[in-house]
């Protein structure tokens, strides 16, 4: 990750950041992300929206709320920030609330879509949800400018720090489970039963869905939506080592 944005001096802003409330432990901070602002002509579009439907007033005050929710209008949606630390995650809330995460504890969910209206491509959505051990959870959204860098981040980080302690836990034989699907050095799992490591002919990404390909098999063994899976990228991590000795292999 690149280091903190260039918006003011890197030592001031280590400084303010690691003052904010939980993030002392955090290490360094290595980047903010800001909201990201609408374009010009969307905002005055709501507005236009807004004049216009409020001959029938529910949608006209829907869509100034809409309007006025944004980071173009609202000084408290401008003032949120996410930002990346050494050792983990800090989000300020619109009310100025702060959400920690730490990268050795957490687990997030992603599902990422793509949007098309009459088959023209209009735009992606990103949703991470992240969980603390304690049962808090965040989600963390394209509201943020960058998403294909910090959702990617998210993954990578949990991924560099839980790592070396699951292959611990994989060397003494336990099975580690990430939503409903379990790995252990034996091979594979997911509800439709089990395959050995030997079994298994591919482990792949299509279409949203992370699927399990059976040697001498035209269809998929299985099938688990990505959107379901715990730490996907660390997960993809662990069987790679698995089927390959940490070689990085793929099939």
């Amino acid at each position: 990750m690149a280091g903190p944005t260039a918006q003011q001096d890197p030592g001031q802003a280590t400084a303010h950041h690691t003052a904010l409330p939980g993030t002392e432990g955090l290490g360094q901070l290595r980047e903010t992300f800001l909201p990201k602002r609408i374009s010009a002509w969307r905002t005055a579009l709501m507005m236009v929206m807004g004049i216009v439907a409020m001959v029938l007033p529910p949608f006209g005050v829907y869509f100034f709320w809409l309007a006025f929710r944004t980071p173009n209008l609202s000084r408290k949606q401008a003032a949120r920030r996410l930002h990346l630390f050494e050792h983990g995650l800090a989000e300020v809330g619109r009310n100025g609330e702060v959400s920690v995460f730490r990268w050795d504890s957490m687990t997030v969910l992603q599902e990422i879509t793509e949007r098309y209206a009459n088959g023209m491509y209009v735009g992606t959505t990103y949703v991470y949800t992240l969980h603390r051990a304690d049962g808090t959870t965040l989600k963390v959204t394209e509201f943020y400018e960058r998403p294909e860098c910090w959702g990617p981040a998210f993954q990578q980080e949990i991924t560099r720090t839980q790592l070396p302690g699951l292959l611990t836990r994989l060397e003494h034989g336990e099975t580690l489970t990430y939503g409903t699907v379990s790995v252990n050095p034996g091979g594979a799992a997911t509800p439709k039963g089990s395959l050995t490591w030997a079994e298994i002919e591919k482990v792949e990404m299509s279409q949203g869905m992370l699927v399990l390909r059976k040697h001498g098999k035209k269809l998929p063994w299985a099938q688990v939506q990505v959107k379901r899976i715990p730490n996907l990228c660390l997960l993809l991590t662990l069987i790679d080592h698995l089927r390959y000795g940490g070689q990085g292999g793929h099939a």
